[in-house]
């Protein structure tokens, strides 16, 4: 962890030599579920405050967007929040996807809102595919045609992924035969566009990585640690209204393949109140389901983030009480 008391986040941020013009500034916090990021980002508002200066978190979790989720996304409470801004936390309703599009379009307006009156905009989450549309921008591939998409998606794996290799032989190369969604996906943008996705994705646009100081920092504590805490957090959701939370959401009749449908904890508590399996058996579905996705993230946290981007292994950056230190550029 940095040491250096010499640096605050607010002296950052002068884009190259000296005369360079200063870029509003973005924190970024990432971190696998469970890792602290939010009290993490209270932290860093609160330093703001302390100087004077003005601050905003900005959600950039999955499940955290949606209203319908406050107990089983640990959203924070109006308690938790300490008086600062809070941006992006339930503002979709379950029954409305919100894409990875759909969500950096929304943070880029907070974030300008937030730059527009001098306030930190600190981005806090664990979605990584959130995060690299925003600040590196989106493929701009063409709808798919409905007919194209239906009948890819009607095939089995193995036959999708030996006609991707036919069609777009370089990206079937890159991807596990049985990689259902992203055989699916490569071979459905062939096919509807005549161009292969990383032709598309070459052409990125919208990214504001390049418009802004960025400040990131990446928690990595020791898995073993975080892992208890997800199971100790998941029973705690379970005795703390994540029922009643599932229950409100089944009353609505979604479509199952919704998100918000399918989100940890729903599809388990659900099999449990279906009388499909008992407490401690859907307890136990919740917390494996949970530490599946913290390795998960964990893997994409480690090596699709850029090498400078620094990295905290210890826990104890939950209770520093140099937190500008930690946002160094």
């Amino acid at each position: 962890m940095s040491t250096d008391n010499s640096l605050s986040f607010h002296d950052t941020g002068m884009d190259g030599g000296a005369g360079a013009p200063v870029k509003p500034r973005l924190a970024l916090i990432a971190g696998p579920t469970a890792s602290g990021k939010s009290d993490l980002a209270i932290k860093l508002a609160l330093h703001e405050r302390a100087q004077g200066r003005k601050a905003v978190v900005i959600n950039a979790d999955s499940a955290q967007v949606y209203a319908d989720l406050a107990v089983l996304s640990a959203r924070p409470t109006e308690q938790e929040m300490q008086g600062i801004p809070h941006r992006l936390f339930g503002a979709w309703d379950g029954a409305v996807a919100c894409s990875a599009a759909d969500w950096a379009e929304a943070a880029r307006a907070e974030i300008g809102r937030a730059q527009a009156e001098d306030a930190l905009p600190i981005l806090v989450g664990g979605t990584g595919l959130y995060i690299r549309t925003l600040l590196d921008g989106i493929a701009p591939v063409p709808p798919i045609d409905p007919e194209i998409r239906a009948a890819v998606r009607a095939m089995p794996v193995a036959q999708a992924w030996e006609a991707l290799r036919a069609e777009d032989p370089e990206r079937a190369a890159r991807l596990a035969p049985a990689d259902t969604t992203r055989v699916a996906r490569a071979l459905e943008v062939v096919r509807s566009t005549g161009r292969p996705l990383a032709a598309w994705q070459a052409e990125r646009s919208g990214g504001i990585v390049d418009d802004v100081s960025l400040a990131p920092v990446i928690l990595l504590p020791d898995r073993q640690w975080l892992y208890h805490r997800c199971d100790l957090r998941f029973r705690r959701m379970w005795e703390g209204g994540a029922i009643e939370e599932v229950q409100a959401l089944l009353a609505r009749g979604l479509d199952p393949a919704l998100p918000v449908m399918r989100a940890i904890g729903v599809p388990e508590i659900a099999a449990f109140l279906r009388d499909e399996s008992d407490a401690e058996s859907a307890i136990a579905a919740g917390q494996q389901a949970t530490r599946n996705y913290v390795k998960r993230q964990f893997t994409w946290l480690k090596h699709q983030n850029p090498a400078q981007w620094p990295r905290h292994a210890n826990e104890n950056y939950l209770d520093t009480r140099n937190i500008a230190g930690l946002f160094q550029t």
